[in-house]
């Protein structure tokens, strides 16, 4: 008969889990990911990890999550550790590149489009909501300050867009190295000018 999990238990295990799923996921891709191979990353039964989880999609989903928590977490403490407007823009911007170089397998999982961010697992759309809005809260303080002028979703989105795709250009190697950082700041001034507000 099977023991009692405690909270604390579950949690354990669900922590590791998503650690070594996240690293698999990462070498082979989650398509190619079984959930035996889960088991045996571990040293379960290949039937444990049913016991905290529903099936591989939710333990994907648990990344991610995890990913984008972390992710937010970054982003506000970058925006609050900053004075002024602009200094906060910036200070996003450049904890935005770090965390994707410095967790480069939780980043490319975080945006797998295989798996939508929807209702289906709640925890992953809440987070993928509050990493949204890690992108819109810099915006309305330079809308605020009167640095910029527009919709704070749109501009925090072309923002976003832009940020992504130097980022992923340099993970596939089609750029330099380093020029995810360098690309983003003069993409981010450029927006910046176009966006300003007119006098």
């Amino acid at each position: 008969m099977p023991r009692v999990l405690t909270e604390s238990d579950v949690a354990d295990f669900r922590e590791r889990m998503c650690a070594a799923a996240e690293r698999l996921f990462a070498e082979k891709g989650p398509d190619a990911v079984t959930m035996r191979q889960l088991a045996a990353e571990l040293g379960v039964s290949p039937m444990t990890p049913y016991r905290y989880f529903q099936d591989k999609d939710d333990i994907l989903a648990a990344v991610r999550t995890n990913g984008f928590t972390r992710f937010a977490k970054a982003l506000e403490a970058a925006r609050d550790s900053a004075t002024g407007a602009r200094a906060k823009g910036a200070a996003v911007g450049d904890a935005y590149v770090r965390f994707a170089f410095e967790n480069p397998h939780t980043y490319k999982l975080m945006f797998d489009l295989n798996q939508p961010i929807d209702d289906t697992h709640g925890d992953l759309a809440e987070a993928g909501r509050r990493a949204r809005e890690t992108m819109t809260a810099w915006v309305k303080d330079q809308i605020e300050s009167g640095d910029m002028t527009g919709d704070p979703s749109e501009i925090g989105a072309m923002f976003w867009a832009a940020t992504h795709g130097v980022v992923v250009l340099e993970m596939a190697g089609k750029v330099p190295p380093g020029t995810a950082f360098t690309m983003h700041h003069r993409m981010s001034q450029t927006l910046a000018k176009g966006l300003a507000r007119k006098e």
